[in-house]
């Protein structure tokens, strides 16, 4: 089987590799990767991947993409930009127009399956306290440029699969998404370089101010790669949440952190704190991230559980315990130039 990765040195692209090389030599699978710089070819996972430096924003991406791939048996969609959050011009180039560029290649190549990776921040705000699935309205949180960005995406996905019935359209939703290896890139993309993250690993805090709509889901990356290649063996169709147990509020927040008190925060004084000292470019996560935290459904992954037979092996609590580990130790990948920048 042919299999494509666009964005395939990132966080998400890095464990799918790993999971796909699983199968072991002699590979049941010829992996072409695509990424905007290409990573040490000799290094695992990147190395028997057949590797292209494409960059999906650009005007003849779409041609350069066909070509690539003509034969592809399955495309997977990675590629996407979190950073310059001040320049929203310059994210919606990669995360919109290059998802237009990829699936317009995709009809001219024939490409029979396509896996866009969507995300929890794709829904409309919606309950805490109970879960729903993936008929949830995904129109996105309106403050929030990965949301908008995201809702867009799932319309032009609908758009798509209506206009080309033939080939089968797969998204999935994640929550947040952790590892050690790419604690490096994450203190970079939302805290940025002026503030220190290693302490966040070997401190335990006395206090954790956080606001009470905080409740999350996330999951580690090898459990999120292991349900894209689920999907990519059984061709599955449809949207699938992903996310591992148990569902992060601030209790479990304070546990991970060893908080022995942790203190409800006004969500009004924390947004006014992230807006101001994002403006300044003291640290890099707008406020949009809060009101995604704060607004969007607790996901239920029963559909991977049924269709894809997925369950994660690690829990969300300690996928966060491992990237703070991560960050205390500046974890890194040498081979993959996002995960090492």
């Amino acid at each position: 089987m042919r299999i494509v990765i666009i964005g395939a040195t990132g966080n998400i692209g890095t464990a799918i590799l790993r999971r796909l090389h699983q199968a072991g030599p002699p590979q049941t699978h010829e992996l072409v990767g695509i990424a905007r710089r290409l990573p040490d070819e000799a290094s695992a996972p990147y190395a028997h991947v057949d590797w292209h430096r494409l960059d999906v924003s650009t005007p003849d991406a779409t041609d350069r993409l066909a070509k690539i791939l003509t034969g592809a048996d399955t495309v997977i969609h990675l590629a996407w930009l979190i950073q310059p959050n001040h320049e929203e011009c310059t994210m919606w180039a990669t995360n919109v127009r290059g998802q237009r560029h990829l699936l317009d290649a995709v009809a001219s190549a024939g490409v029979p399956h396509v896996i866009v990776s969507s995300s929890v921040g794709a829904y409309s705000p919606g309950p805490k306290h109970r879960r729903v699935d993936e008929s949830w309205p995904t129109g996105g949180v309106h403050t929030s440029h990965y949301a908008r960005h995201k809702a867009v995406n799932e319309r032009m996905l609908d758009e798509f699969e209506a206009e080309h019935p033939g080939i089968v359209v797969s998204r999935v939703r994640p929550g947040l998404v952790f590892q050690h290896d790419a604690a490096r890139e994450i203190a970079g993309l939302f805290i940025g370089r002026n503030l220190p993250t290693r302490w966040l690993g070997r401190v335990r805090l006395p206090v954790l101010p956080v606001p009470v709509q905080v409740v999350s889901q996330a999951v580690h990356a090898d459990d999120l790669a292991d349900a894209f290649a689920r999907i990519v063996e059984l061709r599955a169709p449809g949207a699938f949440n992903v996310a591992g147990e148990p569902v992060l509020g601030p209790s479990e927040l304070g546990a991970v952190l060893g908080a022995r008190t942790v203190i409800p925060m006004r969500r009004a004084v924390l947004r006014a704190i992230m807006w101001a000292t994002w403006k300044l470019r003291l640290q890099a996560s707008d406020t949009g991230w809060l009101d995604i935290a704060t607004t969007v459904p607790v996901m239920s992954t029963e559909r991977a559980r049924s269709v894809l037979g997925w369950e994660p092996r690690r829990s969300s609590t300690s996928a966060l315990r491992e990237l703070l580990d991560g960050m205390a130790e500046d974890a890194h990948v040498e081979g993959s130039p996002p995960l090492s920048r």
